[in-house]
């Protein structure tokens, strides 16, 4: 059955009582209007089009109508022209060729007398023009912004508007009318000119200086509104015309930045708007963060700053949480401006951590960590730590980092810094990164007068509870270093000194040995840990031997590295003297700031994922490389290593560090492997980390048949010249991702350039799914690793290796593919890179 007009159509589609039988019933109508179309009935166009759009709309095929649109905008009837136009503009867009055929009835229809035609016309070209249609209809519109006719310029500001977003280069045309549109007196005709005003200072920096003469014109218009009493036409919840006034604020501030004789022009009515308006309802609210982010962007007095993030803090208390997150988001960026005058609301922002919105917590603690200072950090880092105790597990790496290096930049003095430190232990001992734990680790090594403290508080620590990791490897750490300090003294406490014996220690160094927390790192640590013990003079021979037999059943463990220690560590039992001298206390590692940047780029202590995660270009050594059926076997980073080139022996030991020299390994299959990366294992190349070992548990090189000779101390080695200093290359900066290459070449290796590619987030958004794909020329060769990790959170670094073989004397150029999620929008984006420095690839 056939349906004449829209009306019944949409009361058969309603009546259907399956999907089947509605597109049975579609299929039937549509299958109608196309004969009826092949019969050029001229009445029934008007019907079948309608019909047609409704159907578009549920989602069915309805393309075969475009020309039939097309036919009905040339149609003299107005009816006909605004259904013809509707059509267009759902059923095409800017990239159908069709399109080309409506420009003549655009331009016939712009000069058309009536003006409610003119606006049908405008009103299509301004939703679809394409770059084409901009330039070959630019005239008309300029001829139009110069109209008699309010409603006819209001539409063609907004022409103008798509004109210049398609095509820049006709930004000029439009300049001096627009600045007559700006002393407009319609609000719509208004709106629209500042809009199209702003977004040609946006696109073209030059359009900044013709606009700057308009600034007591724009400051006029913002008064009138401010200061005009009710006006019903225009009003919104008490405030005239809210849209107008947000649109003149965000023009004064482009106009206004970064030139202070116009900033100085608008300075009074900025204040007047942020004292003036009514902060009780939205719309205000509205205006007045307009208003701050103005006077935050142009060269505002002081005063005015101060206020502005007085209304911001004002902002903090309101009950909606968009508010209150718009405006932590807000101080965020601005804290760094004027430090001083946020720290006025550090309370309402500290009582935000314990806000009920997981996001206004987080931006609240992103805002606590930029207010710490050295005035106040007793205050932060107590709150901060108190709310350490009952956050997210997500929030527990980010915070052990930055309550950490906050207390090592603003400490007061070395027991706050270790008993701060030691409190994030406890409390989050599970979320605690690589160099965090090596910084205390440091810290403690040059305290010597803590150390006695620091090992009785971790011994006290460790019996209340071995669940936190980075707590139970500290404790083996500096209880296996200084354990004899602690049979000296005693256990300090608030009170008196605890004597403890030698088997009480070892009985709770080995519950971490066997408990449901245990894994293979602290094992490790704590074979380590006793073996340093029993040279100790204060541990007694029975504790010895019992240290002993620990030794020997862990001889046979299947894991290889918990098995080489065991062996080593037994053998050196049989040293005699060698033993005390190999085993005697490590000197303090070089104290070192730690750096945020390296810190962002690893896992906490203990990731066991591949060697993905370590930085290649050879920041951490790992523990001895393990030994099978007396042949080193060099592990997945150890490949990594060789195919990178990395030198890590060139770094200085530091807690988390490793000084090594291996045996040269035999040929096997894994030089085998490393050829095919052109690649040769050196022969004294240490392995890179997957797993902190602190000095103090570097000890043993490989052997093979028979145990290795003790190592010589830090201090003795033969000095490594400096590792050459990397510059890192912008590649990409767009859509809240950061992409940078850091290029490494080597003078042995001409051609050959290894490059880490680090991935971070500009905003608050993590980017998830990233994907990161790159080509080169043919006449180059690249290859790549996986990336460290598809999603790249906040405050975060990600890393890919990748390298590229060119011929020498060639430039390395690089044709990037990236594809992401942010904020829940799909981002997909290719660049062409070639901006490494000329030469990299050696003279040809």
């Amino acid at each position: 059955m056939v349906h004449h007009n829209l009306k019944a159509l949409i009361k058969g589609i309603r009546a259907c009582k399956t999907v089947a039988d509605e597109r049975a019933l579609i299929q039937q109508e549509s299958a109608a209007i196309r004969a009826s179309f092949r019969e050029e009935d001229v009445y029934a166009r008007h019907n079948n089009i309608a019909k047609l759009l409704y159907i578009h709309m549920l989602g069915s095929p309805a393309h075969f109508g475009q020309i039939e649109c097309l036919k009905l905008v040339a149609s003299p009837r107005f009816g006909d022209k605004r259904l013809g136009y509707l059509g267009i503009m759902l059923l095409l867009d800017e990239k159908q060729e069709v399109l080309t055929l409506l420009t003549n009835s655009l331009k016939n229809d712009m000069n058309h007398s009536n003006m409610y035609v003119v606006g049908l016309g405008l009103c299509t070209f301004a939703n679809i023009a394409s770059e084409e249609m901009s330039r070959d209809l630019a005239d008309e519109i300029e001829k139009l912004l110069g109209s008699s006719n309010t409603y006819i310029r209001k539409k063609a500001a907004l022409c103008a508007l798509r004109v210049i977003k398609k095509v820049p280069d006709l930004t000029d045309h439009f300049i001096s009318k627009t600045k007559g549109l700006l002393t407009d007196r319609n609000h719509g005709v208004l709106l629209t000119a500042i809009t199209l005003a702003t977004e040609m200072c946006q696109i073209d920096e030059n359009c900044l200086n013709e606009f700057r003469n308009a600034v007591s014109l724009l400051v006029r218009n913002l008064k009138a509104l401010v200061t005009t009493g009710y006006s019903p036409e225009h009003d919104v919840s008490g405030i005239t015309d809210p849209f107008l006034q947000v649109k003149v604020l965000r023009l004064l501030r482009l106009l206004g930045k970064g030139d202070a004789r116009a900033s100085e022009t608008m300075n009074d009515i900025l204040a007047q708007v942020a004292t003036n308006t009514d902060s009780t309802k939205n719309v205000g609210n509205s205006i007045l963060y307009e208003t701050v982010l103005t006077v935050l962007e142009i060269e505002a007095d002081s005063g005015l700053r101060v206020m502005a993030i007085n209304i911001l803090g004002k902002f903090l208390g309101n009950r909606d949480n968009n508010i209150r997150y718009v405006a932590l988001n807000t101080l965020n960026k601005v804290v760094g401006m004027d430090t001083n005058a946020v720290q006025r609301h550090r309370n309402i922002i500290l009582d935000c951590l314990r806000d009920g919105d997981i996001s206004i917590r987080r931006r609240a603690l992103e805002l606590s960590y930029a207010l710490i200072n050295e005035q106040n950090v007793r205050v932060l880092i107590r709150e901060l730590l108190a709310f350490l105790e009952v956050a997210d597990d997500e929030f527990k790496l980010g915070m052990t980092t930055q309550i950490s290096l906050a207390a090592e930049r603003f400490a007061p003095n070395k027991r706050w810094h270790i008993d701060t430190v030691l409190r994030v232990l406890k409390l989050a001992g599970n979320f605690v990164r690589e160099e965090i734990l090596s910084a205390f680790i440091r810290l403690v090594a040059h305290t010597p007068e803590l150390q006695a403290y620091t090992a009785s508080k971790l011994y006290t620590a460790l019996q209340d509870d071995i669940s936190q990791e980075s707590l139970t490897l500290a404790a083996l750490w500096v209880i296996g270093e200084y354990g004899d300090i602690l049979f000296e003294g005693g256990v300090v406490d608030d009170d008196q000194p605890k004597r403890i014996s030698d088997k009480d220690l070892l009985d709770l160094l080995l519950t971490t040995l066997d408990s449901p927390y245990a894994n293979s790192l602290t094992r490790q640590f704590l074979l380590t840990s006793i073996t340093k013990l029993a040279s100790k003079p204060t541990t007694s021979l029975p504790q010895q031997q019992r240290i002993a037999e620990v030794l020997a059943k862990y001889t046979t463990s299947p894991e290889l590295e918990i098995q080489q220690r065991a062996v080593e560590f037994a053998s050196l039992f049989t040293l005699g003297d060698l033993k005390s001298g190999v085993l005697e206390r490590m000197p303090p590692p070089e104290l070192k700031a730690t750096v945020m940047g390296v810190v962002s780029e690893n896992k906490p202590v203990g990731s066991t994922q591949s060697g993905k995660d370590a930085d290649l270009l050879g920041d951490e050594v790992a523990p001895p490389t393990p030994v099978v059926n007396g042949q080193a076997t060099p592990n997945n980073q150890d490949l990594l290593a060789e195919i990178f080139g990395s030198s890590p022996a060139a770094s200085l030991p530091t807690a988390g560090r490793t000084p090594s020299t291996s045996p040269q390994p035999q040929k096997n299959s894994v030089q085998d492997i490393l050829g095919l990366f052109d690649s040769s294992p050196s022969p004294a190349s240490p392995a890179l980390a997957s797993s902190p070992t602190p000095p103090a548990f570097a000890t043993f090189s490989p052997q093979s048949q028979s145990p290795a000779p003790p190592r010589v101390p830090p201090q003795q080695q033969q000095q490594q010249p400096p590792a050459p200093r990397l510059t890192a290359y912008t590649a990409y900066d767009k859509h809240e991702l950061k992409i940078t290459l850091t290029p490494q070449t080597s003078a042995a290796r001409p051609g050959v350039i290894n490059i880490m590619a680090r991935f971070q987030v500009s905003g608050s958004n993590m980017a998830s799914g990233l994907n990161f794909q790159a080509a080169v020329p043919k006449s180059q060769q690249l290859q790549m690793l996986p990336m460290s990790n598809s999603d790249v959170h906040p405050g975060t670094t990600e890393t890919q290796q990748m390298r590229v073989m060119a011929p020498p004397g060639s430039n390395v150029r690089l044709r990037l593919r990236v594809s992401y999620t942010i904020a829940g929008q799909a981002v997909q984006d290719q660049v062409d890179f070639s901006g490494f420095p000329p030469g990299l690839t050696g003279s040809g």
